[in-house]
């Protein structure tokens, strides 16, 4: 499981330093993709595998399946750490999540997720708000 928040500086070559609680548990290989909320995701293989399963399990006659499938699929790219514990992030998923020096990388649960720290802060403070609201509306999850 992942988990916690890290603040890591990514350089012009795309190069990021994931931090070390997480190197272990995303393994050798593993996949980052587009996001939502215009941050990435990193995916160990084996949770890569399983997502993928259930995106082909969406039905191809929906417009919003092809949509979300498009989306997800196009940006993922597989990813190895070098020595020194860093990704390369390619320039398209760079350019997606607005990264531009200091990033943030958060464990949540079964992945990392890469945000800018700008828009990591404005979207932490826009929760933070209705935290209350949003606990209150996962209420039907068995949470």
């Amino acid at each position: 499981m992942f988990m916690g928040e890290y603040q890591h500086n990514i350089d012009n070559k795309g190069r990021l330093i994931v931090p070390a609680k997480f190197r272990d548990s995303l393994g050798e290989s593993f996949v980052i993709t587009r996001g939502l909320d215009q941050c990435l995701f990193g995916y160990p293989m084996e949770e890569w595998r399983t997502l993928e399963e259930k995106l082909k399990g969406l039905p191809l006659t929906k417009k919003d399946a092809r949509a979300f499938t498009r989306f997800f699929f196009s940006g993922a790219t597989e990813s190895e750490l070098d020595k020194t514990g860093r990704i390369n992030i390619p320039a398209t998923l760079v350019s997606y999540a607005k990264l531009d020096k200091e990033c943030i990388i958060l464990g949540v649960s079964n992945r990392i997720e890469i945000w800018s720290k700008a828009l990591w802060e404005d979207y932490f403070t826009e929760s933070e708000d209705s935290f209350a609201e949003i606990a209150e509306n996962m209420i039907g999850f068995d949470i």
